[in-house]
């Protein structure tokens, strides 16, 4: 028994529906084959035309919308010369029937018009009408000794008048759909850019995180592996061995790493080649600050002996962060900054005071994308920030990281 919920039962009913376009193609040729059921018979029976001159003549006025779907030139061809041979057997009967327009006959013409408008745009619907109706003038100007002038001409200036609606109002319908078109082609130009523009966010964090941590902890096992019979007295032959493997393989990975990280950055940024900031390099970047205008009263504990790569790394960029956020959004506030350490955490504070200025630092840090990095950077180190604004009207930012390295992931199935 088949699934007829599966994505292949789904896909093939998806695809056996038919579009809009479709549609309306069919919804066209159905009015165009209701138009030419009624106007042959109409100008057999009341306008004495012969049959087979109704049957071509009605078939290719009729046949002209959906022709001017895809020819739009030919299909005006046909139209014209539809519109100019099927008055001509009028005679007698123009007195009494509408002529030379029969009411099928304005509306195919009408019809037409309309589907070359949207189609292909208002110089084709124009020619076409121009054509029509002054193919219509020059025959009731030709059979002015046989038929009514007067009703002619009235015929006509309806025609004229309706059709020349229909023209304006098709005309103003095709401007909007293409602007709606272009609409809509514009939202997913910016979609799609959004999207790229998030891809390559990503990947420059990406990037980072790999340069700032991996690549830095693979370059460690390659010096010390590399220097390890220097430091290390009486190592034998084996061992030796085993460390230049180790470095060699190091080596190998980093090569990888940079082959990486070329691909992920983008063309526009250069991969950082000097050593990464630490806690050692928060009091030179409190002095550049302070030079460049701000004041900072900083606070600082002795850095620990030991202190993880990636601890060290993020507990700069946090506080770099931080530092600058203060110093763009109350540019005149003092800032208060400090650390404190215990055995097990690095606690980091950033504090700026309330200031008159129209830019309050609230007003766009919690929502920005630093506080967002500032956390995610916290985060891969087991840490968390914090951010908002004090009861005075000012901003705190705090940090706590570990100081002790994370434990590694358990094993799938509870393998150690």
């Amino acid at each position: 028994m088949s699934d007829t919920s599966s994505p292949l039962a789904t896909a093939s009913r998806s695809r056996r529906r038919p579009t809009a376009a479709t549609i309306m193609f069919g919804a066209l040729a159905l009015a165009a084959v209701v138009l030419f059921s009624v106007l042959v018979p109409l100008h057999i029976t009341l306008y004495h035309q012969p049959a087979p001159f109704a049957f071509l003549f009605g078939a290719m006025l009729c046949a002209s919308p959906v022709l001017a779907v895809r020819f739009p030139r030919w299909s005006i061809v046909l139209a014209t010369v539809a519109a100019v041979a099927l008055p001509l057997p009028g005679g007698q009967p123009a007195a009494l029937w509408p002529w030379p327009w029969s009411v099928p006959a304005m509306l195919a013409f009408i019809l037409f018009i309309g589907v070359l408008a949207i189609m292909h745009g208002w110089r084709f619907a124009l020619a076409a009408w121009l054509l029509g109706i002054g193919g219509t003038l020059a025959v009731v100007l030709a059979l002015a000794a046989a038929v009514p002038v007067v009703a002619g001409i009235v015929n006509l200036v309806i025609v004229t008048s309706v059709s020349g609606a229909a023209l304006l109002v098709a005309v103003l319908v095709a401007s909007r759909l293409r602007v709606g078109a272009e609409l809509t082609r514009e939202r997913e130009l910016s979609a799609l850019e959004q999207s790229r523009r998030v891809l390559v966010e990503e990947r420059t964090r990406i990037a980072r995180e790999l340069h700032d941590v991996v690549a830095h902890g693979m370059s460690l096992i390659q010096v010390q592996a590399s220097t390890a019979r220097y430091r290390v007295a009486g190592l034998s032959d084996e061992a030796v061995r085993e460390f230049d493997e180790i470095a060699q393989t190091a080596r190998e990975g980093l090569t990888e790493m940079r082959r990486l990280l070329g691909v992920l950055r983008t063309d526009d940024q250069q991969a950082a080649l000097a050593p990464q900031q630490g806690l050692g390099d928060i009091p030179d970047l409190v002095e550049a600050l302070r030079r460049a205008g701000a004041t900072i009263d900083a606070a600082l504990a002795p850095v620990p002996e030991t202190v993880p790569t990636a601890v060290d790394i993020a507990a700069f960029r946090i506080t770099q962060e931080a530092l600058s956020n203060a110093v763009r959004h109350a540019p005149h506030a003092r800032i208060e900054l400090s650390t404190e350490t215990d055995a097990a955490t690095l606690r980091l504070v950033v504090h700026n005071a309330a200031t008159g200025d129209a830019a309050d630092p609230g007003s766009s840090t919690p929502h920005g994308h630093g506080l967002l990095g500032m956390r995610e950077r916290a985060a891969l180190v087991g840490g968390r920030v914090s951010a908002g604004p004090d009861p005075d009207g000012g901003w705190t930012v705090r940090a706590a990281l570990p100081l002790a390295p994370l434990p590694p992931d358990p094993m799938p199935g509870g393998a150690p």
